[in-house]
């Protein structure tokens, strides 16, 4: 079924039956608590948490409304979990759409904490977006995907790596002596496995900087978040990697994963990007990358003076017209942060912090798909 036949259905069941039962019975529905019953219709999260007796003792909490109630933490952007547990046992509404009868029933912050930690190494929210964007996307041709990677800020104190030494003799040394420089990661990518580009990626909390749109130079501690974007401002792909790697080097992985999941046409990328390996890795896959040019020593002179004349003559390229589409890509990073917990993390670690923000990135999939019927 096309990828709109469906949301339609979709929207009508929740229009026409679902959410008219729950205003009878609840009160007049916000636009959040619709949201909310809508992540939970799209995106199942019992079909990925296995059920059974377990082992002998006392029983553990139920995973499926535990998974519930982080998902709604990011639907109304609740910073801290105990905040959620005090939501929870004040909204009647929001605790039966979780899956608590009573206020009773809520488990205690070290049990949140315990499930976090399972969905966190099962990778749970990565698994239930895959599979969203597999059947959103699967039959679907894209134009364009927009890459990018922003910064995640945390509280958490970062790795400090040895600086490799600088061979400062003239002569160049050769291989397995000390300053000896190794391949770089994208030429080594080139012959990678998908597994091995993504285990080569950095992961630990590290210290970021990044110049702003402005040209002066951000620095922060924590993390950055890879994503590739597709029309409508659709989230694709993540990959979080340390704070300190530079965009391009996360290019090639994402690439492969985003294929894997859509069939599209060109992908954006802005001058970071601009590198001779990430633009045949996207010819390889049958893609047409648009890379913003970067100045290279002794031309920005004459780059500056070409786009002057462009501006001037009021001359636009197909390729200049199909890279504005590359703000969907601020878009999604800017709604990430503001409205689906991006800006609070409270986690530490990767897998907990990667569990965080992707249950924010389903949410806003979830957001946006919807939003294609208006």
């Amino acid at each position: 079924m096309p990828l709109l036949s469906a949301l339609s259905d979709l929207r009508c069941r929740l229009q026409d039956d679902l959410f008219p039962w729950l205003a009878a019975t609840e009160g007049p529905l916000t636009e959040m608590t619709k949201l909310f019953v809508t992540v939970l219709e799209m995106a199942p999260v019992g079909a990925f948490l296995a059920s059974g007796p377990g082992l002998v003792g006392r029983p553990p909490a139920e995973r499926v409304p535990l998974a519930r109630a982080f998902i709604a933490k990011a639907v109304y952007g609740i910073p801290l979990t105990v905040l959620l547990i005090d939501r929870l046992k004040m909204d009647k509404r929001l605790r039966q759409l979780c899956g608590w009868h009573h206020a009773g029933a809520i488990p205690s912050p070290s049990t949140f904490s315990r499930a976090f930690a399972e969905f966190a190494d099962a990778e749970l929210p990565s698994r239930v977006h895959e599979a969203v964007i597999l059947g959103a996307c699967k039959d679907r041709l894209i134009g364009h995907v927009s890459r990018d990677a922003t910064a995640i800020e945390v509280r958490e104190k970062p790795v400090k790596v040895a600086a490799p030494k600088r061979w400062r003799k003239k002569r160049r040394p050769e291989k397995g002596e000390p300053g000896y420089e190794s391949v770089r990661r994208l030429e080594r990518q080139q012959t990678m496995t998908l597994e091995e580009m993504l285990a080569d990626l950095p992961r630990h909390c590290a210290v970021g900087i990044k110049p702003d749109a402005k040209g002066r130079k951000t620095a922060w501690i924590g993390y950055k978040l890879h994503l590739d974007t597709a029309d409508g401002d659709i989230p694709l792909t993540g990959i979080l990697t340390s704070a300190s790697l530079h965009d391009s080097q996360a290019a090639i992985p994402l690439a492969i994963m985003t294929a894997r999941r859509a069939t599209h046409l060109y992908e954006l990328m802005d001058a970071s990007y601009d590198a001779p390996e990430i633009k045949a890795a996207c010819r390889a896959l049958g893609r047409v990358a648009i890379v913003a040019e970067q100045p290279r020593r002794g031309c920005k002179g004459e780059a500056a003076a070409e786009a002057t004349a462009r501006r001037h003559a009021n001359y636009q390229t197909a390729e200049l017209v199909r890279y504005r589409q590359r703000t969907a890509a601020e878009r999604v990073n800017g709604r990430l942060k503001d409205e689906f917990g991006g800006r609070y993390i409270r986690v530490r670690g990767h897998a907990k912090v990667l569990c965080h923000l992707m249950f924010g990135v389903l949410v806003l999939t979830v957001d946006q798909l919807m939003r294609l019927l208006l």
